[in-house]
């Protein structure tokens, strides 16, 4: 595959922020020699755009379903997910499970104001370890979202057997990650990372580990500024400069750590 370029594993290109001009920033990805976007859904209103927008851009738009830890479009109606929210999407997935790379986005979100209680974490977990049933039923490989959740993720992952598994944007401690990493685990590194705490995470995590993302339109270079897949350019130089190789080794090892979290991913490309 030598000169392939980078595989954007977490992107959510359904986000009404991309609704204006999807196809220029589609256009500007592949322009920019984006080998492929991994999309991710955060709950079931997402499901059918994300699949239409696969259809449209076959081997290059990539799609993952799933539900999120935290449901609720407008920020001030956010809240902690349920199992009626999981229970509704079940079908949908069934009825796409053929076309899927992964489940995602899913995992778990203890930000206080998300999940304060008790109850809510417990949910959490019983949404979570649903549909981490789910992805071995059908062979998939998970995308997962562990903000302020760090070890209670990967040791929920651990105990309900999931193998494939990529940790987007890690918040946690860099020991925390190291249990993830013993299990086969992989981390991707989104373009905040120029301006992230985790930086840390990035220099003790093994390249074998690291696949990129941009989580677009959040975590991009510029806070508050719309993020876009073409960004994936500045987390691949930032690891390589940490790493002090290549920027061009980054890329292609990330690809082809992707290639193999996502076993899919190879006879989607050549369609």
């Amino acid at each position: 595959m030598g000169a392939a370029g980078p595989v954007d594993c977490h992107c959510h290109l359904a986000a009404p922020e991309f609704e204006r001009d999807i196809e220029a920033v589609l256009e500007e990805a592949k322009k920019a020699k984006v080998l492929a976007l991994v999309v991710v859904a955060e709950h079931s209103g997402e499901f059918e755009k994300i699949i239409q927008l696969s259809e449209r851009y076959p081997g290059f738009v990539l799609p993952c379903l799933g539900i999120h830890p935290v449901q609720g479009i407008p920020p001030e109606e956010q809240c902690s997910v349920t199992l009626k929210d999981v229970d509704a999407a079940l079908p949908l997935i069934e009825l796409y499970k053929d076309r899927l790379l992964a489940i995602g986005e899913v995992g778990l979100d203890f930000t206080p104001r998300f999940a304060s209680t008790d109850e809510q974490k417990q949910e959490q977990r019983q949404v979570l370890t649903k549909q981490i049933q789910l992805a071995k039923g059908l062979d998939l490989p998970l995308n997962v979202h562990s903000r302020s959740a760090g070890r209670p993720t990967i040791n929920l992952l651990k105990e309900q057997g999931a193998e494939r598994v990529l940790l987007h944007a890690f918040d946690g401690r860099p020991s925390v990650a190291m249990e993830g990493v013993k299990a086969g685990y992989f981390f991707s590194i989104p373009p905040s990372i120029i301006r992230s705490e985790q930086q840390k995470l990035v220099k003790q995590l093994p390249l074998e580990c690291m696949c990129l993302e941009t989580d677009s339109p959040a975590l991009g270079p510029e806070k508050q500024v719309r993020n876009e897949p073409k960004n994936i350019f500045i987390a691949a130089e930032y690891i390589a400069k940490m790493k002090g190789i290549p920027v061009e080794e980054v890329i292609e090892v990330t690809t082809q750590n992707a290639l193999k979290l996502f076993p899919k991913l190879q006879k989607f490309l050549w369609k």
